[in-house]
């Protein structure tokens, strides 16, 4: 839907300059167009559905209104046309709109908004990276956005630093990966721009790093209350599942020989598949376990929440699977072992129960797993996309 919300600016624009064109015979062959065009707009938006048809559709109409107003002698520069639409389009992050339209306007590249903030700048600002990757595509014009300031001597980094608009925050599930993301975004302006810009103060005498405190001071601390909300309970389980192996390991089942002190049942499968899992139990629940009590210990710096939280995070929740799986095998192989030795179909219920608690934990857990993953070792949301040359 971002192409028609970037369409429909254009169509507005189209639809003002068909009403104000004077009337002679050149000018008219200009407005058939125009109006032609615009009439065609609820036909294609019925094309939602469809998906590909439609942004196909949407991709041919945004090209035939870009040539209209490059043909159109009605004004000398075209500027008032494809500024908002271009601006819109970056803040929606559909950099296939905004692409076409420089490829049509090149000096659309250079549009800018109320505060002064050309399509770089604004992409910045709004967290749209499919546009801000596009200065990879670009030749030595790149080189200006490593010191380009706005009217407030805000350069790139000072953009980055700035709190993401609440509807891309939103898009991130938890602070902790929230404030993740904009350090990610801050890390990659750094890297690019100029190493003088990295401790350059604005007018407002703020250097970056001071912006990004100052922003970012309320989404640290709902960080903090959600990486140790959600230590604190996963500490409890990883607790009650160590004590739970821990005992199991020491009253085996079936009990000991009173002469030798080794479990009757020592030569049975089924007790060595209990060994195992409890002692893998055991040892990843106490991983687990440390690795929660080191989140609730931690000191919270912005830095830790880029990897050292949300990895730990990661160990912890993964260590706690492992443990909860090898918890249920050992119970079931115990089982087993005192009731099925004379009852072999007892093993068919033990196994399928055996998969629900599993099943259970890794579908409730996966979403806040993947989504820690992909954010901390997933594949980067920068750099060069397509070999396409830009500008």
């Amino acid at each position: 839907m971002w192409i028609f919300v970037c369409l429909l600016k254009i169509i507005r624009m189209l639809r003002r300059m068909s009403q104000n064109l004077p009337s002679c015979a050149a000018i008219s062959r200009i407005r058939k167009p125009v109006q032609r065009i615009t009439k065609k707009l609820p036909r294609h938006l019925k094309c939602v559905e469809k998906g590909a048809q439609m942004r196909c559709d949407a991709t041919d109409l945004l090209t035939s209104i870009c040539n209209l107003i490059k043909d159109s002698k009605a004004s000398p520069s075209h500027h008032y046309y494809y500024t908002n639409p271009v601006l819109e389009a970056t803040r929606q992050n559909a950099y296939e709109v905004v692409v076409t339209i420089v490829s049509f306007f090149p000096n659309a590249i250079w549009s800018a908004n109320e505060d002064g903030h050309n399509i770089i700048q604004y992409a910045v600002v709004n967290r749209s990276e499919k546009v801000y990757n596009l200065l990879y595509q670009m030749s030595e014009h790149k080189n200006i956005y490593r010191t380009i300031k706005d009217p407030f001597e805000n350069n790139l980094l000072h953009l980055a630093a700035r709190l993401a608009p609440t509807n891309k925050l939103n898009l991130i599930s938890g602070a902790a990966l929230q404030i993740q993301r904009e350090l990610q975004w801050f890390k990659e302006v750094q890297g690019f721009v100029c190493p003088l810009n990295i401790i350059q103060k604005n007018s407002f005498g703020e250097t970056p790093q001071m912006v990004f405190t100052r922003e970012h001071k309320e989404l640290v601390i709902e960080g903090e209350k959600w990486m140790k909300a959600t230590a604190e309970s996963y500490t409890i389980t990883a607790a009650l599942i160590t004590t739970i192996v821990f005992a199991a390991a020491i009253t085996v089942p079936g009990g000991s020989s009173q002469d030798t002190g080794i479990p009757l049942f020592t030569n049975k499968t089924a007790f060595k598949v209990f060994a195992v899992s409890d002692a893998i139990s055991l040892f990843t629940s106490v991983t687990s376990l440390l690795m929660f009590l080191s989140i609730l210990t931690a000191r919270f710096a912005e830095e830790d929440f880029l990897f050292n939280l949300p990895t730990k995070l990661i160990i912890g929740l993964a260590t706690l699977f492992i443990s909860t799986t090898a918890m249920v095998i050992a119970f079931g192989a115990a089982l087993f072992l005192v009731f099925g030795q004379s009852n072999s179909w007892i093993l068919v219920p033990i196994v399928a129960l055996t998969f629900l608690p599993i099943t259970s934990f890794a579908t409730l857990q996966f979403p806040l797993i993947f989504d820690l993953m992909s954010s901390t070792y997933g594949p980067a949301i920068f750099g060069k996309k397509r070999d396409d040359p830009f500008y």
